[in-house]
């Protein structure tokens, strides 16, 4: 009788939220994966210099394979052309299947993230196959969670709507990067342990209870004639229609690619998205590094632990503010926008040098202005400095979480271009992540070299830095000739104004020839919806 008020009140949770509070048990985990790992293996386990690049090369290889081959694994029964026949899978089936999915594989990727902070093999082996485990999970967490956005909701209303709950409780869950700085020592292991395994705790009960409460809704909704809650792709609701099973038909992977090579629009996203990833992680990999060689004379190793903590959160809440100018312009406009006013702050920023605080005020990041000093204020090279590294970092990741309402509209088109039975929508997630997953390799290298090209500071000569996170002071960076100073920092100025005008470059040109919005995408909607129609599957609502 206890239980029945708080079961009832979850009950009564609206289907968005529930499919939201998904993102919150992924992020609490991954952003203090992001955040430590490295340093645990290096630091903490002594892992050896060989065996830490073995490792990282097979994980570049599984990361870059487990998309596509997960994706087709699960849709690729979906994908062939041919009318309906017989024994198959209902819409209903498919979103039931995709939510089972996460209901097991969201526990195992708790346990998968656990077995990274207790040693239980040699270093250089446990390191490999937590790497390869963890991300296998998470790809197949990430993949039907996103297909799950495609599958319950056809509008671009009700998508941003969806998304905005995931934007929500990403914005929460990386609140576990602030509390993950009160236990981080690298000295003493035991007290972040213990807090990893609540993290996991807390993760893998989320999944169980989220997804339960996801499948009934699903499960109810199929006896029901009419369920307005439910944000669905036809198929919830009333009677169910077999959406195709492994009947003759089914088109083969070289099939399939080749009509992904003559899929215009999705060639031109995946080329633009390619940037937009190695922007991201070039943002994420060189922001503790610029915040310390550039800031640390002037912040305090708590400020700079709190400014690389609200870089993972303010993207999230920014998108709560860009989604609403999707539901009214468009996702393709805010994007053009935001390409737009990136190139514009770079641009702005080249122009007027270190030299003018004042205009530069005006662009320092949101969550930053109250933490600057009187001091910090007066050196205009570092409010140039921290404006580019900051705001850059947080409109750069909020582009990235808009992106996925266009691979949305994307599996509409490849469903009505291919004539498809179903959407195979976490299949062409996979085929996105293939193509763009290389940036994140690229980030990297091509920084440090960028690094060393303009300033002559070449990261592999220099003693081994401290992590932002660690709880050790900051660590005084070899002085450079005075001479060399001034060059030292400004060509790391130049570095940080230089990737976003080119990246903005590259991408206003390709996302200028991507035709799926205005007419175009509302003739894909309709001509799905048709379709739907035909097959007596009505279009709800959130």
């Amino acid at each position: 009788m206890g239980l029945g008020g708080p079961w009832a009140w979850l009950l009564g949770l609206p289907t968005a939220v529930v499919y939201g509070s998904l993102a919150l048990f992924t992020s609490i985990l991954h952003n203090v994966f992001l955040l430590y790992y490295v340093d645990t293996f290096v630091s903490v386990y002594k892992i050896s210099k060989a065996a830490f690049w073995v490792g990282e090369t097979v994980f570049l290889l599984w990361n870059s394979l487990n998309d596509p081959l997960f994706g087709w694994l699960s849709d690729r029964q979906f994908l062939s052309s041919q009318p309906r026949s017989g024994a198959g899978l209902s819409s209903r089936a498919v979103v039931l299947a995709r939510v089972r999915s996460l209901g097991w594989h969201g526990p195992l990727l708790a346990l998968s993230f656990l077995a990274f902070w207790v040693p239980w093999a040699p270093a250089g082996l446990q390191f490999l196959l937590c790497l390869c485990l963890y991300d296998g999970f998470l790809t197949l967490v990430d993949l039907h969670h996103h297909a799950l956005l495609a599958d319950l909701a056809l509008s671009a209303h009700d998508r941003t709507h969806l998304n905005f709950y995931c934007s929500l409780f990403s914005a929460a869950g990386s609140l576990s990067v602030f509390a993950s700085y009160a236990f981080w020592n690298k000295e003493d292991f035991s007290s972040f342990r213990t807090f990893c395994v609540a993290l996991a705790t807390g993760s893998g009960l989320g999944f169980v209870g989220a997804t339960r409460l996801l499948r009934r809704r699903v499960e109810v909704a199929g006896r029901e004639p009419v369920c307005p809650d439910l944000a669905v792709d036809s198929s919830l609701c009333g009677e169910e229609l077999p959406v195709g099973g492994e009947e003759v038909g089914s088109i083969t992977l070289g099939q399939y690619l080749w009509q992904l090579a003559h899929h215009r629009n999705f060639l031109w996203f995946v080329g633009m998205d390619l940037v937009q990833v190695f922007h991201c992680h070039f943002n994420s990999n060189f922001f503790p590094l610029f915040l310390e060689h550039l800031l640390s004379d002037h912040i305090s190793l708590s400020m700079g632990s709190f400014l690389l903590g609200i870089s993972y959160v303010a993207p999230h809440l920014n998108n709560l503010y860009f989604l609403p100018l999707c539901r009214r312009w468009g996702v393709y406009s805010v994007v053009r926008g935001l390409f737009l006013l990136k190139l514009g702050l770079s641009l702005l920023m080249l122009l007027a040098g270190p030299d003018r605080p004042g205009l530069l005020c005006l662009f320092i990041a949101r969550y930053a202005l109250l933490s600057l000093t009187p001091t910090f204020l007066s050196h205009s090279f570092t409010l140039a400095c921290f404006l580019s590294t900051g705001s850059n970092r947080v409109f750069t990741e909020g582009t990235c979480k808009l992106l996925t309402l266009v691979v949305t509209d994307l599996v509409d088109e490849d469903l009505v271009l291919n004539h498809r039975k179903q959407a195979a929508s976490a299949l062409l997630f996979g085929m996105v992540a293939l193509v763009t997953k290389p940036g994140q390799t690229f980030a990297p290298l091509l920084g440090t070299w960028l690094l060393c090209f303009y300033t002559g500071h070449d990261l592999f000569q220099q003693p081994p830095l401290t992590s932002v996170g660690s709880a050790q002071p900051w660590p005084e960076p070899p002085a450079p000739p005075r001479a060399q100073a001034p060059s030292l920092r400004q060509g790391c100025f130049y570095l940080l104004v230089l990737v976003p005008i080119t990246c903005a470059l590259l991408q206003l040109f390709t996302w200028s020839k991507f035709m799926l919005h205005g007419k175009r995408l509302h003739m894909v909607k309709a001509q799905r919806q048709n379709l739907a129609q035909a097959q007596t599957l009505d279009i709800k609502t959130v």
